[in-house]
């Protein structure tokens, strides 16, 4: 089980609890809830297993089930007994979004699924997320399986300033999480160490805090281009198309293996461990119609999400031109991507000057500045 919560927005259920099932061994099932004063016996659950597992055996899993008469839960768990006698030893989960009529705390939030493998990225993490401030983001999740020393203290730094909220994500405790996409070139347990139920549960977390939730990776950047922040890109894009719950951005892939010749950058922060992004402004077009798209969704419309896409929505979905935005993501190039096939793309530099010094200050604010 990873999180309960509750859900009004589908016909004949009240809870959704997110776990991670073996596809192979799914049994009956009841949601045992406590009710704040009592338990009840369990209610028969509904298992939903998510489409997408990319061949692995263990699965991003929604179980579904309604509040007992009369129970106002605070706590759930599940059971292959109605008997809550049977249960009261399990591990129950306190039931969230109890309050729907909360008040949204943020506008947006970045949903980052998982970092993992003693991740020590310290410098392109810093200017990723002061880059989401400038932005306009206001909050970022992160689920921590494990991070490098030096990592770790600025998370701790970021998360006392209420910036970024870290999540544990102890996966490699309960099974062997996969590195990599693809089980018959990664092996383990499940797809990059339960990458969507970290989404989907980080996606229902925010559900009543945030109005919109961008869900994409610590090496990804949502970027505007005729907009200087988010919020004034969104404004446009909702206004046109009122309808609309989620907003494909392309992927756009600025290679890391190659640098700005003028090399203006390259001794900015050259003693902290990671890369700079500043330094890279080499982008190739999408591979079409094979563009890996991330999202900007509203919460409150989605019911199930995958990495790329949108699987239960409650309204529609539109794709974001490119000249409006582009999901800059700083990674190896594609191996068939000769020279000549890359464009120049300063976009980042544009937010030079405030992104120089937000960085300066949050490496200070966390005591890796020397």
């Amino acid at each position: 089980m990873v999180g309960a919560y509750m859900e009004d927005r589908i016909m004949g259920h009240s809870l959704r609890i997110i776990s991670i099932f073996r596809q192979d061994s799914v049994q009956p099932l009841y949601c045992v809830f406590y009710c704040g004063t009592h338990w009840a016996n369990g209610t028969e659950a509904v298992v939903h297993l998510h489409p997408e597992f990319f061949g692995f055996p263990f699965v991003a899993t929604d179980v579904l089930c309604q509040s007992p008469p009369g129970c106002y839960g605070s706590h759930v768990t599940i059971s292959t007994q109605a008997d809550f006698k049977l249960s009261v030893n399990h591990t129950f989960l306190r039931i969230q979004n109890l309050d729907e009529e909360t008040k949204i705390q943020f506008n947006f939030t970045v949903c980052v699924s998982n970092i993992f493998g003693d991740y020590n990225n310290v410098l392109q993490v810093t200017q990723t997320l002061e880059m989401y401030r400038l932005l306009g983001v206001q909050h970022v999740v992160l689920y921590n399986t494990s991070c490098g020393p030096d990592l770790e203290t600025l998370l701790q730094s970021y998360k006392q300033e209420g910036f970024v909220e870290v999540l544990p994500w102890p996966i490699d405790q309960y099974m062997k999480p996969s590195p990599g996409w693809l089980f018959g070139e990664h092996g383990g347990d499940i797809h990059y160490y339960g990458q969507l139920a970290t989404l989907n549960d980080c996606l229902y977390r925010q559900m009543y805090r945030s109005r919109y939730v961008l869900l994409n990776d610590l090496d990804e950047i949502i970027t505007p281009y005729q907009h200087e922040t988010l919020p004034q890109l969104m404004e446009e894009l909702q206004r046109e198309h009122p309808k609309a719950g989620v907003f494909l951005v392309e992927n756009h892939i600025i290679h890391k293996n190659q640098f700005d010749p003028s090399g203006r950058f390259e001794h900015l922060w050259s003693y902290i461990p990671g890369r700079n992004i500043m330094e890279h402004i080499y982008r190739q077009e999408p591979i079409y119609p094979y563009s890996e798209m991330k999202m900007i969704v509203q919460p409150r419309k989605v019911i199930k999400t995958s990495v790329h896409s949108v699987i239960h929505s409650l309204e529609e979905t539109v794709y974001i031109p490119s000249y409006l935005c582009r999901m800059l993501h700083i990674r190896a190039p594609s191996p068939d991507i000769s020279w000549e096939k890359l464009y120049e793309d300063k976009r980042i530099w544009d937010y030079e000057r405030q992104l120089i010094t937000n960085v300066d200050k949050a490496l200070e604010r966390a005591g890796l500045l020397i």
